[in-house]
């Protein structure tokens, strides 16, 4: 009778369940259910991201100082920022501090890439210590640390010292050091673009090389010729990333000069300024003109970033 019943029985229903047509009205209730379960991700993203974005862009047009209601100004807060001339010199600072800590770090992950491409003992465990920096440099242990390390009695010191050279100044403040010893640590978090440079030379065709080597070209030749054009998307991924990420540095300059940008306004970082300016002063609309900037700076450099990329970024697929 089993038998039977089976012979009999439609044959839509002995189909695996991947295969069956879902109607019109299962369809729909299964994107109602999908909307329903990002509610509170769109509840979240509006009230806590899109909420705040809005309210500070009108602050900016606003004498704001946290104890009173905002009151209107227009764009005095825009026309005040571009005659402070401590706000200039917090750019100066930044737009320096951007065009050493980037190039030298992704210089620095390129070059480690490259080392442990060649296939070192114990290679995963060289990756992760490489890979630490990045996950702890932005801490405030690591900033404090780094105070301490080029204090006038820190290891910088003391190692010099040993080969004789008299040490005894503090790096961070002197006033002509104290923005290196930020740049340095930035390229001290080397460890993520170092693990994308790795990656991407491992999608190297090895043909590549062995052709390069059979018309004896040497290493650097095979570098400059072969290596580094196919790893140019991802230096300009890091570039990019990067970049934005130098703009807004905060942490190691507010915690190596106590939150003040000292010595002499020379690691006042343009993100510190803003925090100075809004919970120091309570001037929050000033704060928020100045964080627009910011904002619209970084969208530009980045958006021509991408029209100059055409010129020398080279993709595996084009065809010229």
């Amino acid at each position: 009778m089993a038998r039977i019943a089976i012979k009999e029985a439609p044959q839509e229903t002995l189909k695996p369940i991947s295969t069956r047509k879902h109607t019109p009205n299962h369809l729909q209730k299964e994107q109602v259910a999908g909307y329903v379960f990002l509610i509170p991700w769109f509840l979240g993203f509006i009230v806590f991201t899109i909420g705040p974005i809005l309210g500070s862009l009108y602050l900016s047009f606003t004498h704001y100082d946290l104890l009173s209601a905002p009151r209107w100004l227009g764009l005095d807060n825009y026309i005040n920022m571009f005659q402070d001339e401590r706000w200039q010199h917090a750019v100066r600072v930044t737009i320096g501090y951007v065009f050493l800590s980037v190039p030298f770090k992704i210089a620095f992950a390129l070059l480690l890439a490259l080392i442990l491409k060649r296939g070192l003992t114990s290679i995963g465990l060289y990756r992760a210590i490489y890979y630490v920096p990045s996950l702890l440099g932005g801490s405030v242990a690591i900033a404090i640390l780094w105070r301490q390390i080029f204090d006038s009695d820190g290891v910088v010191n003391q190692f010099l010292r040993l080969f004789g050279i008299p040490a005894n100044q503090s790096w961070i403040a002197n006033p002509d050091y104290a923005l290196s010893t930020l740049v340095l640590l930035s390229i001290w978090q080397f460890g993520s673009p170092m693990i994308i440079f790795l990656a991407g030379l491992k999608q190297i065709p090895t043909e590549y090389y062995e052709a390069a080597q059979t018309d004896g070209a040497g290493r650097l030749r095979i570098f400059f010729r072969i290596t580094l054009p196919l790893l140019t998307p991802l230096i300009f991924f890091n570039l990019v990333m990067q970049m934005v990420e130098a703009f807004q540095a905060f942490t190691p300059a507010f915690i190596i000069s106590n939150g003040q940008g000292s010595p002499l306004d020379s690691t006042l970082l343009y993100t510190l300024y803003v925090y100075q300016q809004g919970f120091g002063s309570l001037h929050m609309g000033y704060a928020s003109a100045m964080a627009w900037t910011l904002l619209i700076a970084i969208a530009s450099i980045t958006a021509l970033a991408f029209q100059t990329s055409r010129f020398w970024v080279f993709y595996q697929d084009e065809r010229s």
